[in-house]
């Protein structure tokens, strides 16, 4: 029986909020939607993917249906360096309990797996073997608010500044970015690090405006 969750170092990418939900209760790990077809009229969230791809690595775990491995496609063939796994569901015929019907080809998406069929899935494509070391992170909301960035009156203008900086999705929230900036810094180095890439991106402004 499934009692723990198995902490995974790469992002994982998954089409919808449901098959996040899934993986949260089996998985230790950051996690991104691509809402379906919708990734391919979001460039930030591409962008996001490439950094963590570059950085942690990333799993695509589609579902084992045509669109899911359309979407499968779509991302393996946006993201030209870094790290991907490949992970795949069983095509298993049946229906999650909160839908009324089957999907078009009357397979179980990744929302309807068992806590064992994907840590199995998942061993298959050896994302375990990944080093701990390079898991995230020291960086934290409180951290966040020492720099104005969480909490203040003025933190969500000051926030949106920094991900402008860092070409991050504007919609990002406070808990994802400080996985993200878990992968570029530290606690201890982060004062450095603000200063280096607001002034970067004060002084290409300023570039741009001759």
């Amino acid at each position: 029986m499934f009692t723990e969750k198995r902490k995974v170092i790469p992002a994982i990418i998954v089409e919808g909020k449901y098959d996040k939900i899934r993986l949260d209760a089996v998985f230790d790990a950051v996690i991104l939607v691509t809402d379906g077809f919708r990734i391919y009229r979001r460039p930030d969230t591409l962008d996001l993917i490439r950094h963590y791809a570059e950085t942690t690595g990333v799993v695509i775990l589609t579902d084992a249906d045509a669109a899911g491995f359309q979407i499968r496609g779509y991302i393996k063939g946006a993201v030209s360096k870094g790290t991907i796994y490949h992970v795949y569901i069983p095509g298993i015929h049946g229906k999650e309990r909160r839908k009324r019907t089957p999907s078009a080809e009357g397979l179980l998406g990744v929302e309807g797996m068992e806590p064992e069929t994907l840590i199995a899935a998942f061993e298959r494509a050896g994302v375990f073997a990944q080093e701990p070391d390079r898991l995230p992170h020291d960086i934290t909301p409180a951290l966040l608010y020492q720099y104005d960035l969480n909490g203040t009156p003025d933190a969500a203008a000051h926030r949106k500044m920094l991900l402008d900086a860092l070409d991050l999705p504007n919609h990002l929230s406070v808990h994802a970015l400080c996985e993200v900036l878990g992968t570029m810094t530290s606690a201890a180095e982060f004062p450095d690090f603000l200063d280096r890439v607001l002034r970067a991106d004060k002084d290409a402004g300023d570039t741009d405006g001759v």
